[in-house]
């Protein structure tokens, strides 16, 4: 078990604490810049940001309910070439998990990156964080963010309560609340959160920072394993019950065919997942761009056509292509403009696929992607292989 130091907190407001510790660790000669989730000027989310100038760390909030981007994608971009320093990032669990995804398939790289992670209580989809935001005097800021989690540690926000706000179901279905393999852990469960959080080392990388902030560690934080041991329960019995009702929901494909009915084929969810990586899409390409006697053949098939047409397909060739890589971030239905509930399907599709090779995406760095490996007795109910 790792030593665990404290951070302090003065004025009751650990965001101001978490900034706090990123500008001592932005002053370090071997630290170029810090990639975290911002404050913007001007109402509204907050953004992932790379941040140099000391000063503009003064809005960034690695606490905020808001999460408009998985920001595995652009941590990948920033450590694919030489960076003549280390970078920190700030990530949540499902970001840290999809960009361990994305090293694993050559995206991206740990080289020169220090992972700080943040025990995550949820966020609100986008609709639900501009709710929460106007229940609060409609005005962003950190000390929002230090009342979300005041308000979330004593159990608001599961279910819309009296009109509020609920966490959308990808961060209530989350089993994976904590960083997993991060450098530097700041914890945050089962702590009172006005007093102070915890410094979780991961890594001899992570135990090297404490020592250079001169930070006093000590045991295990108290009440940090009792609180994970609790939510990680609540989670795992609502996203359990989401499967079923998923299930039940697409069981056959005319199911599966009313279910995605809404779809419009605007592939915001292929462009908001973060282990959707490809360069050129299939479904942009000619192989999509029929012609109009096709169009017409199929209509006087069918009596009717609905269009655009493809949408089924389109899904069911994502749920192929990525569904062993799946997080289960939610970034899908938060980009969806019409409320299909994409991260229900694909959560309870790769919840099957990851199980059937024994995987699960973002769990361990050093665990290669299955479909990259060979095991000869794989599989033998169906290639009939003998032990």
């Amino acid at each position: 078990m790792p030593s665990v130091a404290r951070l302090p907190v003065e004025n009751g407001n650990p965001v101001r604490a978490m900034q706090e510790l990123l500008r001592r660790l932005l002053a370090e000669d071997d630290i170029v810049g810090v990639f975290a989730p911002r404050q913007p000027p001007a109402k509204g989310a907050v953004m992932p940001s790379l941040i140099t100038d000391p000063e503009a760390l003064a809005s960034v909030d690695p606490a905020s309910p808001s999460f408009p981007v998985n920001a595995a994608q652009q941590v990948a971009r920033l450590t694919r070439g030489d960076l003549d320093g280390k970078l920190i990032a700030v990530l949540r669990p499902c970001e840290l998990r999809a960009f361990t995804e994305l090293v694993k398939l050559n995206q991206g790289s740990l080289q020169n990156l220090i992972i700080v992670g943040a025990d995550c209580h949820g966020a609100f989809d986008n609709d639900g964080f501009r709710a929460f935001m106007e229940s609060n005097g409609g005005k962003p800021g950190i000390d929002n963010s230090a009342d979300f989690l005041r308000r979330v540690s004593a159990g608001e926000f599961t279910a819309a309560a009296n009109g509020g706000p609920a966490l959308a179901r990808a961060c209530r279905a989350c089993e994976h609340p904590a960083p997993e393999h991060a450098d530097l852990t700041i914890g945050l469960f089962g702590q009172d959160t006005s007093r102070d959080v915890l410094l979780i080392p991961g890594t001899a990388q992570g135990e090297a920072l404490v020592s250079r902030l001169g930070l006093a560690t000590s045991g295990s934080g108290a009440g940090r394993d009792e609180a994970l041991t609790r939510i990680r329960a609540e989670r795992t019995a609502y996203r359990d019950a989401m499967f079923e009702e998923t299930r039940a929901a697409t069981a056959t494909p005319a199911k599966l065919a009313e279910y995605l009915a809404a779809c419009v084929g605007c592939y915001n969810c292929r462009a908001a997942c973060p282990v959707c990586y490809c360069r050129e899409c299939v479904f942009l390409t000619d192989v999509f761009a029929h012609e109009p006697w096709q169009y017409l053949g199929w209509a006087r098939q069918k009596g009717a056509l609905r269009m655009p047409t493809d949408t089924l397909f389109f899904h069911l060739t994502r749920m192929a292509h990525m569904s062993l890589s799946c997080v289960g971030c939610g970034q899908c239905s938060n980009a969806c403009p019409n409320d299909i509930g994409v991260m229900e399907l694909f959560r309870t599709v790769a919840a099957r696929t990851q199980s059937a090779f024994d995987y699960e995406a973002g769990r361990n760095p050093d665990e290669k992607p299955p479909l990259t490996v060979f095991h000869q007795k794989e599989f033998a109910e169906v290639t009939g292989g003998h032990d």
